[in-house]
């Protein structure tokens, strides 16, 4: 099944009873946000609050936010369409009539792959519009106590290059709302938006922007999608719906826009423009900071009569992005052997925040060479913004990271299969380095026949210092202790305790909570969002 716009999805949500409708008034300012994150922690239904304070339009949330809505809003067309286009290179070669007609499903399918016009007249999104004061009334939400302001959270924002219009981007970069008529643009260092303003600004020339709100799902998961440079999302959009994108002239804008959008916000971004955005409490769990990014000035908002305002809430894991961004992985994971020969699976863990933590099965056919393919991982579109990254040649399910750990501290070597990079790119998001958009980056290693058998049950005795300790997985100890301020001294104490003891455990993670070993989620989220290698 594929949805041709949200309001076609919210339908069957209702069918399926996945979905509540709220009439009593909420508040968009933390109200909304709060029932939100209570129900998504339950893993309840998607939420449609009909009596927003402040507005007109109905606003959803919680499309996304189980395992069970993403693979319904998608189906398992997409994944084995992805799937039969990376094995046709090895069934095209060499090519033959027999081969061909062998794929004709597929190429029928690539056929449907594109964009295609709507007649003005059929565009359910030019039904209304306004040029005055255009931001009024759109409920943005304001998800945190310290956030510094309302948010626009599911902004598909889609950028032209001025080089090139035919090079477009479609990201989602949040949209912090300043007045009825400007907003923030948090284009991001390794996004394509900004890399088509920069562009601009080079050029003293503003950047037009659309920014389309709701559509067909396929939409949203095309702009969070970790595609390669100049592979159109559009595109992506098109090939995850099964059919051509309907798009639609925008009367009063330079650009296209989704016929079946519910909203579309369109204006410039001036160059050398900057003004003061956030905080926000984020993805990572943590309050990103005050910064100066670029500003947008609204024209005009083009809307269906009755839309439904699409908006997600960030945070602590596990939220609506974690399921977007699993369903992403395995969509594109028989990409990434085409794209990185010695690449057999990799994975990216939305728990850490998803750049702070990714892993490979890798080919070592060579003495070091996973340690070169390691390099062609940190090299490779947004994986450039990987913080720490594990490699192993033996076939894990990396999606467990228990077995992934294991697997590779049976092979670890510290003296030589552990590289730690400091004066790197972090992503903007990530603070562990108390530097902007800067920070370290680590490999580890652990490729080979085992080197060592894991412990799996700490029986060591009393380490000074520690209050709890407990295995996460075999090999790995987490170990409670005071805070790195009450007690600075104490990871260089414990150090000096197991090495005399001589220790059988590889790993030792001081941590506030010995707990974190419970759950996945928990201790990837505790040891790494808050982890900079070349300090930790």
């Amino acid at each position: 099944m594929s949805f041709n716009n949200m309001r076609e999805f919210v339908d069957v949500l209702k069918k399926e009873q996945d979905l509540v409708v709220i009439d009593a008034q909420v508040d968009p300012y933390l109200e909304l946000a709060e029932i939100h994150r209570r129900i998504i922690e339950q893993e309840g239904p998607a939420l449609l609050f009909t009596n927003v304070k402040g507005s007109t339009f109905p606003v959803l949330t919680n499309m996304f936010g189980t395992s069970r809505r993403v693979d319904l809003a998608f189906g398992p067309r997409p994944e084995a369409l992805m799937k039969q286009i990376v094995g046709v290179m090895d069934r095209l070669l060499p090519p033959s009539a027999k081969a061909i007609w062998g794929e004709r499903s597929l190429i029928w399918d690539m056929l449907k792959v594109g964009m295609k016009e709507a007649p003005p007249a059929t565009a359910p999104i030019l039904q209304a519009s306004r040029k005055d004061r255009p931001l009024a009334g759109l409920p943005a939400i304001t998800s945190w106590q310290e956030d510094g302001g309302p948010f626009v959270t599911l902004p598909l924002v889609y950028t032209e290059s001025p080089h090139n219009p035919k090079l477009h981007n479609l990201g989602m970069y949040r949209m912090q709302v300043f007045d009825d008529s400007t907003t923030g643009m948090h284009w991001q260092i390794h996004k394509g938006g900004g890399f088509h303003y920069h562009e601009a600004e080079k050029r003293n020339e503003a950047l037009p922007v659309s920014v389309f709100l709701g559509g067909p799902p396929a939409l949203i998961a095309s702009a969070i999608a970790p595609l390669p440079e100049n592979l159109p999302e559009l595109l992506m959009a098109s090939l995850i719906l099964g059919s051509k994108l309907p798009l639609v002239q925008d009367p009063y804008g330079r650009h296209r826009i989704p016929a079946e959008a519910e909203f579309v916000i369109s204006g410039k971004v001036e160059p050398h423009v900057r003004r003061p955005e956030g905080p926000f409490g984020d993805h990572f769990g943590y309050y990103s900071l005050v910064h100066d990014f670029p500003v947008f000035n609204v024209s005009h908002v083009w809307h269906r009569k009755d839309a439904i305002y699409p908006a997600t809430i960030v945070g602590k894991p596990r939220q609506e992005d974690y399921y977007l961004g699993e369903y992403l992985q395995r969509l594109l994971a028989p990409a990434f052997p085409m794209a990185m020969p010695g690449v057999k699976s990799l994975w990216a863990y939305a728990e850490s925040g998803v750049h702070a933590l990714a892993a490979a099965v890798v080919r070592e056919a060579y003495s070091r060479e996973a340690l070169s393919t390691a390099f062609r991982i940190l090299g490779e579109g947004q994986l450039r913004l990987t913080k720490f990254l594990m490699l192993t040649n033996q076939p894990v399910d990396l999606s467990r990271f228990d077995v992934l750990m294991e697997t590779v501290l049976e092979r670890f070597k510290p003296e030589t299969d552990l590289f730690v990079f400091d004066e790197t790119s972090h992503d903007t998001l990530d603070y562990t380095s108390g530097k902007l958009n800067h920070g370290s980056k680590a490999v580890m290693l652990g490729v080979g026949e085992p080197v060592r058998s894991l412990p799996s049950v700490y029986e060591e005795g009393r380490l000074e210092g520690i209050t709890d300790a407990k295995p996460y997985c075999k090999g790995c100890l987490v170990v409670k202790g005071a805070s790195y301020e009450a007690d600075p001294g104490l990871p260089g104490r414990l150090l000096e305790q197991l090495s005399a003891a001589g220790t059988a455990w590889p790993l030792v993670i001081l941590a506030d909570d010995a707990d974190i070993v419970h759950s996945q989620t928990a201790f990837l989220w505790t040891v790494f969002t808050r982890f900079n290698p070349a300090d930790d």
